[in-house]
Formats: structure tokens, sequence, C-alpha cells
């Protein structure tokens, strides 16, 4: 029973399940517009469908960016059998996509790139005693994590990742550059954060209540840990710097 209640608290599963529950909604839609002497064509019908999946996302509380997916999945569903495209073609885009977004389905955190200007910023921020161990939870393509290592050669730089094709992305980046950064394939939430002197998030608003819970019970005193663009709400930043015009703000907490 457990179980089933842990997958049904799912994000993908949730949101399939809303698509499946708009259906008869659609269904009653589309049948009142007959009456009116409408005739719906298919499109309309998928414009329907993604309305009513996207309004009842926001009634079950998911996190804003299915809104968008509900609301197109219809429409890219028939987009797609209009192409008439060979089934190999759909197994290549799954296994593209589950390579670069894995477990996305579970912890709410997609692939979210930073920029030159925040890796500056986080530098900037960094104590300046030799030997710091730096970490970058979900590191994504591996930027920040390679420029944390050419700026502070000195430190002991890691990008942990879960999925895979952007953790090999990383590694490779990283062998090719010559860089002292290391990349592992893994959940930072089975890391200790004890182990850093600063953690880096870049994550999503769904996460950060439990990074937090993990933070102030891990972190030592003088470490940093710092997001970018997501807030924790149980506890106010001791610092919040604009990186770029009408940007997202990095925000920083010490202990």
């Amino acid at each position: 029973m457990m179980h089933l209640r842990r997958l049904a608290r799912v994000p993908a599963l949730r949101a399939a399940l809303i698509q499946a529950g708009a259906y008869p909604l659609t269904l009653a839609v589309t049948y009142l517009l007959a009456t009116l002497g409408l005739k719906p064509g298919l499109a309309d019908v998928a414009v329907v469908q993604g309305l009513i999946a996207a309004l009842l996302t926001v009634h079950y509380g998911l996190a804003q960016w299915w809104r968008l997916i509900q609301l197109l999945f219809p429409l890219a569903l028939l987009g797609a059998s209009m192409l008439a495209l060979p089934p190999a073609f759909y197994l290549i885009v799954f296994i593209v996509l589950m390579g670069l977004f894995w477990s996305t389905y579970r912890t709410q955190v997609p692939l979210y790139p930073s920029g030159p200007a925040v890796w500056a910023a986080v530098v900037a921020e960094l104590p300046p005693q030799p030997g710091l161990r730096l970490i970058d939870i979900g590191s994504g393509m591996g930027g920040m994590a390679l420029h944390l290592a050419r700026a502070r050669p000195d430190a002991q730089v890691t990008g942990i990742e879960l999925a895979p094709l952007p953790w090999l992305y990383s590694r490779l980046r990283a062998a090719l550059a010559g860089s002292r950064a290391s990349f592992v394939r893994g959940d930072y939430e089975l890391l200790d954060f004890g182990d850093y002197d600063m953690v880096f998030a870049y994550l999503s608003p769904a996460a950060m209540s439990g990074l937090w819970a993990k933070a102030e019970v891990e972190m030592r005193p003088g470490s940093l840990l710092i997001s970018y663009e997501f807030e924790i709400h149980a506890r106010p930043p001791v610092k919040t710097i604009v990186t770029t015009e009408h940007g997202p703000a990095l925000y920083v907490w010490r202990f």
C-alpha cells in the first residue's frame, strides 16, 4: 500500500492520469458542440483535451512546466500520427529523451543550464583558503564544475548528475579540456553534504524543501549552500545576487 501511495505521487504518472481523466470530459464537450450544430475536427478536439488537462494540472498542483506539456501533448500526438514516421524513429527519440532527462519524472528536476555570469558570481563567493571541496549537484552538461576547476585549480571540484547523457558529455568535456573536475553519475541525495565546503544547486522549486532539510542536517559550520533561481522558503538567504539584468537571482546561505 505504501508503495502504491509513493507511486501515485510520481508527477509523470499523475500527469498521465490527468490526460486520461480529461478524455471523457473532452468527449462531453465535443458532444455538446455537436448538439449546437458545430462540427469540431480532430485538431479542435486535441485543443479541448489539452486545455482541460492543463486546467486539471493546475487544480492538482503539479509543477508549472507540466501545464504547457499537458496543453501541447494532444496536439503533438495528433501531429506525430499525421507524419506517419517509422516506429524506429519514436524508439530513438524515446532513448535520447530518457538519456537526457532520466529520473525527471520522479525528482521533478529538469535539465536547467546556468551560464558564465552565474559561474563567475559563485567563484566570487568562495573563501580564499586552498583545498576547498566544491560540488555542483545536478551538474547537467558540466559548465559550472568545469569553470570552478579553471578558476580555482587549488580546489577539488565534483559534478554529480543522474541522467546518463549529460554525465557522459561532461566527462568527455573534462577529458578533452584536461580539466581536474570530476563527474560522477548518481543521486545527490545519497551524498553527505558535510564532505563539501560549497554545494551549488540549480534544481527546481519542487526539490528545494528536501534540499534544505538535507543541508541543515549535514553541512558543516562555515560551508556555503548556493542556489540559482530557486529560493528556500524555510530560511531567507544571507545574500542575494543578481547576475544578469532581468535574470534570476543567486541565493547564498552560510552555515
